[in-house]
């Protein structure tokens, strides 16, 4: 929608400039505020306004456009026009899936493998805006259920020659992006691991990453290697990555936290990232900004919402069954342009209010298409995105 990042800044501003947090962010004074027409936009190490953009590249490759009054423009532009500070990428060790199940054409790009996300992160970079680079450490989607072995390691039995992978892939990828002038300001370690990673196929003898059957050491172990790299990378760069780790819902945050920090021995990170989705959560959005306040003063770490999206219809624009429906409506936030722009404004508020350093949405940009994964042609996430179903992006309000 026309402004909505803009727009919300507005919305926020005394709430932000009344923050007395540590942590959280801070505006820059001046003796005028300022209004809707008159936008201002944060800088990251004030509050990170962020966008996954990680389908784009696939959307443009099949037929997707995107346009602002009428007038087709690059994406990743318009974000960086309304507000968007960090664009969020996730990256596959080998999606070759994408090759030979979902295009059965071997010259098609690896979409969220690394050519693709160097290309995402270049065209983010072009336009000023900050990146999140999101390692899943696995070939597929990572997930709370599912949190594959990439298959260049199914045959690892020992936990050092894991640590030794983890280490030399993450350190290898950001040493090439580095080389570029394309280091990210901000790494995930892992994308929604709540109970760990690398668990849900792997082999018998593989060491076990699952932190819900108790292996805190070996999943703080494989950790810290990827932290490591980061680090590493990092003290040579001129850009100074923050680290990310990254559990789905608040409520089960703490509990992570606390046995990664304890049993797993792992302390040197920047921000705690969660997914909040308020509709499959145990945490109203009422609640979320004490939950934010107590994980900043338990854990001394930044904290920030890393996924986070809303509905402006129930409609299909294609035949892929969307994954939000009816049962994703709040009360109080219709599935409407202006539900989402509410929806959206109060949970940024309840970021703000509980001190947290930023919020991302999750793939606003997933209009339909005819790109292809695994489950279908299109979109199903077409009804949470920020333009209509003609790729045009919405009016502000």
């Amino acid at each position: 929608m026309s402004h909505l990042y803009s727009f919300i800044i507005v919305m926020l501003l005394s709430t932000a400039c009344s923050s007395d947090s540590s942590i959280g962010p801070t505006i820059n004074d001046g003796n005028e505020q300022p209004t809707e027409s008159d936008p201002v936009y944060y800088s990251t190490d004030q509050f990170v306004m962020g966008a996954d953009l990680s389908y784009v590249n696939q959307i443009l490759d099949h037929g997707g456009t995107y346009s602002v009054d009428g007038e087709v423009e690059n994406p990743y532009k318009i974000f960086a026009d309304h507000g968007t500070n960090v664009v969020r990428l996730r990256l596959w060790h080998n999606p070759q899936w994408v090759q030979d199940e979902v295009y059965e054409d071997p010259e098609k790009p690896l979409y969220s493998g690394f050519e693709d996300v160097k290309k995402g992160i270049e065209e983010s970079k072009t336009q000023g805006m900050a990146v999140n680079l999101d390692f899943h450490y696995s070939d597929i989607w990572a997930d709370p259920s599912h949190q594959d072995v990439p298959a260049a390691w199914m045959e690892i039995t020992d936990i050092e020659v894991l640590k030794d992978s983890v280490y030399n892939y993450t350190y290898q990828t950001l040493e090439k992006l580095n080389d570029e002038g394309l280091m990210p300001e901000f790494v995930q370690i892992g994308n929604e691991t709540n109970c760990g990673m690398m668990f849900t196929n792997a082999p018998e003898n593989f060491p076990s990453l699952n932190g819900c059957n108790g292996n805190w050491e070996n999943l703080g172990a494989v950790i810290n290697s990827g932290i490591q790299a980061v680090r590493e990378i990092s003290a040579n760069s001129e850009t100074e990555t923050k680290i990310i780790l990254h559990i789905a819902q608040p409520e089960n945050a703490e509990w992570w936290f606390e046995n990664i920090t304890a049993d797993g021995g792992v302390s040197d990170f920047d921000i705690i990232g969660l997914s909040y989705y308020s509709q499959f959560s145990d945490t109203p959005l009422s609640g979320l900004s004490s939950y934010i306040q107590s994980f900043r003063t338990t854990f001394e770490k930044e904290v920030m919402i890393v996924e986070t999206a809303y509905p402006w219809t129930l409609e299909n624009a294609d035949n892929y069954t969307n994954i939000f429906g009816e049962n994703s409506v709040e009360p109080n936030y219709p599935a409407t342009n202006n539900g989402q722009l509410e929806y959206l404004t109060d949970l940024t508020r309840a970021v703000i209010d509980g001190g947290g350093s930023g919020v991302m949405v999750w793939e606003p940009a997933w209009i339909t298409s005819n790109m292809k994964d695994l489950w279908g042609t299109g979109s199903s996430w077409e009804n949470n995105a920020f333009f209509d179903f003609n790729g045009e992006l919405e009016p502000g309000y």
